[in-house]
């Protein structure tokens, strides 16, 4: 059951959604979803009751003193409203459940409706063979037809096991509420927590996709500085130079592969009026 502390009248909302855990490599989704409730002094509404979610021997609460008093931190999934610039965005920040995942995303679809959404961007972020010294690709999947015709998302052909990203983008389909999912592939061999470039570049494609200028605070100096340390790292190491130049060479023919005719011709030409 959702517990909420007010139902506000928004503008606009966007729900935008991030679990800890499977769908979380580099805590690159929800250092998204937290960056953004930081820049927007987000308020907090609503909160999943976690006994009908969470095995509290797997995701244990904290305990902590606050105040003079013991205080018990249960696991939970939280809702927060952010009010941005034009529009208002609902932020979901919560663990991936243990148990009942078809009752989760029946609640999520109620946040969802009872604010009268307009979309909702699930947030995810997977390991994967790609170079650091590359952008980080950013996928984005949809089933909705005018997503598919307004953005660059693209229906997944995906097959396997899946988390609640894809179960919650799943039940968006089924009940009809547009809505698409973003995966930043965070390279697998720097995979410590955080990974503040697969953060930024998650938002910045959200800003593609809403078309709209979301803020990016201290990701770009943080994203440059874990950049500059994945550098030392790597240059202490001829095994990982020599890895990361294979992904590099995979990666660029990759980007070549997918490049058109035209454009390589048109790259082309741009390269020879630039000689003269």
């Amino acid at each position: 059951m959702i517990e909420w502390d007010s139902i506000p009248e928004l503008r606009r909302p966007v729900l935008v959604t991030s679990f800890e855990g499977w769908n979380d490599a580099g805590d690159a989704a929800t250092d998204v979803v937290d960056h953004l409730r930081q820049e927007w002094d987000a308020e907090l509404i609503a909160e999943l009751d976690p006994d009908k979610y969470y095995d509290f021997q797997v995701v244990r609460p904290h305990i902590r003193e606050e105040g003079g008093q013991r205080t018990i931190s249960w696991p939970s999934t939280r809702v927060y409203v952010a009010h941005g610039p034009d529009r208002d965005f609902v932020l979901v920040r919560g663990i991936e459940p243990n148990m009942r995942w078809r009752a989760f995303c029946d609640e999520m679809l109620s946040v969802a409706r009872d604010l009268d959404v307009e979309l909702v961007i699930n947030l995810g972020a997977l390991l994967a063979d790609v170079p650091h010294t590359r952008p980080v690709p950013v996928s984005a999947f949809s089933n909705d037809p005018v997503l598919l015709r307004n953005t660059d998302a693209e229906p997944s052909n995906y097959e396997g096991p899946t988390g609640v990203v894809g179960v919650l983008q799943h039940a968006c389909d089924q009940a009809g509420i547009p809505a698409l999912s973003l995966w930043a592939a965070v390279p697998h061999y720097v995979s410590q927590n955080p990974c503040p470039k697969a953060a930024l570049a998650l938002l910045l494609r959200m800003s593609d996709v809403l078309e709209f200028e979301l803020p990016v605070g201290q990701l770009p100096d943080d994203s440059a500085a874990w950049q500059s340390g994945v550098e030392d790292l790597s240059a202490e190491d001829e095994d990982i130079q020599a890895y990361v130049a294979q992904l590099e060479r995979a990666r660029d023919q990759e980007n070549l592969d997918l490049a058109s005719g035209d454009e390589i011709a048109a790259a082309f030409e741009k390269y020879l009026r630039g000689k003269h």
